[in-house]
């Protein structure tokens, strides 16, 4: 039997949705909804490589960007294997760039451009 990490790998390699668990900033509740995400292992086996890119849909308007602003801490769920990761927000230009590049390699620039409305920050999560 894989270890959870190696699951949770291996879906998250494959997968184009995952549902992403944030702490509410005013109701302190657990907020889930399902988003797309770009999963980045470059070294395969470095846990401390590996990365996960989310692009919030309505850029820093977006309800779970501000969420994770207040609490760092996410969970997510890639088909049915979870673990924690600890959300960075991405503000400089070329950083949320380089993320938007990914989402367009993985999803198709049109499809990008028809869901995604504003392209002013991008978080980076790590495994904890």
């Amino acid at each position: 039997m894989p270890a959870p990490n190696d699951t949770l790998k291996d879906r998250l390699s494959r997968d184009h949705e995952i549902n992403l668990s944030v702490t509410g900033r005013k109701s302190g509740k657990t907020i889930s909804q399902p988003v797309w995400f770009v999963w980045d292992d470059d070294n395969h086996n470095d846990n401390d490589n590996d990365k996960l890119y989310l692009l919030p849909v309505r850029g820093s308007d977006t309800q779970w960007y501000k969420n994770v602003l207040q609490h760092s801490s996410i969970q997510i769920d890639a088909g049915g294997a979870d673990a924690e990761f600890r959300a960075v927000p991405i503000t400089d230009q070329m950083g949320v760039l380089s993320v938007i590049e990914k989402f367009r390699t993985k999803y198709g620039t049109s499809d990008v451009k028809k869901y995604y409305s504003k392209f002013d920050v991008a978080v980076v999560a790590q495994m904890r």
